[in-house]
């Protein structure tokens, strides 16, 4: 294959997986590598990723802080949604993905480079998320996926090339190979060696985001969260940034041990596959967005959006960020989003959060209507012919004999 490719941008971690990845490039293609690594808030330092890359020679190095772009233009809309797939994840891997694409073809215009690479595995969605992020950009870009193409097609057939290579070979806390782990400022997720099984409960020592709920304080934390046309701008009264934003509620609802999911998920590769994750902000988020929206949007538009948050959550799911659906559906989303305005309080306690209060300036609660006691708004005697319509369909079935 030397000679078929000249230059290729890599999305380059420096853990395991991209070095064996960026060491067979370089053999197997010949060409000039290109290494990018986004930092999304995955808490970690960047800088021997690229002391990696230099080892190996690489010439043309990008470390980018993507963290405010990636909160405030990728997460923050997909909360609008109150995206869920299949009613539990929170899409913390897949929303990560259409902007470290996005950037790859970006540097590759500007290096001059005719391909781009990843590291997802043959068997999985981010191979798909990155390639559709690939194509939607540049049409004739030439992708290489070394995953589909070598013959390393285990971990053990993996970590033993790294070895014959001089490549380091991380350990987890027990001295073994790690977990596979994808990790950013909403989520950090884990997958392979015992989670294989889906009856093996994790291992505490694998969690590096939250505390278990039952080492959580005994005291409850109270927490306000002010949401502006839509998105959340300050916790308990003060105004932060995106990714400073999620950075707070991750360090809340890790404390307070919020935000743990065991989850087995249908990729749309076809497969079942069991991953844990630790989403504690993004937990945090989400029930006070809800909460935030019971009061400001009309039912109407709120019932609508349940029923578009499924096609959403599986267009994110499948990598379908860049297309026609997934943009026509936002822009209905954040045409409703723009009355989501006011203060949401929670309380964290032992891995829950629960809403105590809500307020909004353009607030559609009305007390006076709702009310159990006497009122003039509102004449109790108007809903018997109400009912009456309604059920006149059911009414005339019966007596059809349907």
């Amino acid at each position: 294959m030397s000679g078929t490719v000249k230059k290729v941008v890599l999305a380059y971690s420096g853990g395991l997986d991209t070095s064996v990845i960026l060491k067979w490039l370089t053999d197997t293609y010949g060409c000039e590598v290109v290494t990018f690594t986004a930092d999304l808030g995955q808490g970690e330092e960047l800088e021997p990723a690229r002391q990696k890359a230099e080892q190996f020679g690489i010439k043309e190095i990008f470390i980018e802080d993507l963290r405010d772009e990636f909160v405030r233009d990728y997460v923050f809309p997909m909360f609008r949604a109150n995206a869920l797939y299949e009613g539990t994840y929170l899409l913390g891997t897949s929303i990560a993905r259409p902007l470290i694409a996005k950037r790859q073809i970006e540097i590759a215009a500007q290096v001059g480079a005719d391909a781009v690479a990843h590291g997802a595995t043959g068997k999985g969605n981010d191979q798909v998320r990155f390639e559709l992020g690939y194509y939607a950009l540049n049409p004739d870009i030439k992708i290489i996926a070394p995953w589909r193409e070598w013959d390393l097609n285990s971990r053990t057939k993996l970590i033993e090339y790294a070895r014959e290579n001089q490549i380091s070979v991380p350990k987890d806390k027990e001295g073994e190979a790690p977990y596979s782990t994808d990790a950013n400022l909403l989520h950090i997720s884990y997958e392979g060696k015992a989670l294989e099984d889906p009856w093996v409960e994790p291992s505490e020592s694998m969690f590096t985001r939250s505390v278990r709920p039952e080492a959580a304080p005994d005291t409850p934390t109270e927490i306000e969260i002010g949401f502006k046309s839509g998105d959340p701008v300050s916790v308990d009264g003060k105004a932060l940034g995106p990714a400073a934003l999620l950075e707070r509620l991750n360090e809340l609802g890790g404390t307070n041990g919020i935000g743990r999911d065991d989850i087995v998920e249908n990729r749309f590769v076809g497969m079942k596959s069991r991953g844990v994750y630790e989403t504690p902000g993004g937990t945090i988020l989400f029930k006070a967005r809800r909460a935030m929206e019971s009061l400001t949007l009309d039912s109407g538009a709120m019932h609508l959006k349940d029923e578009i948050m499924p096609r959403y959550a599986e267009a994110v799911y499948n990598g379908f960020w860049f297309s026609p659906e997934r943009e026509m559906m936002q822009a209905s989303i954040d045409r409703a989003s723009e009355r989501v305005t006011g203060t949401v309080r929670l309380k964290l306690y032992k891995g829950n959060v629960i809403v105590t209060g809500r307020k909004s300036p353009v607030s559609l609660y009305s007390k006076e209507t709702a009310t159990f006691e006497a009122d003039t708004v509102y004449d109790q005697r108007d809903a018997e012919g109400f009912i009456k319509l309604n059920a006149l369909r059911l009414r005339l079935g019966k007596k059809s004999g349907d």
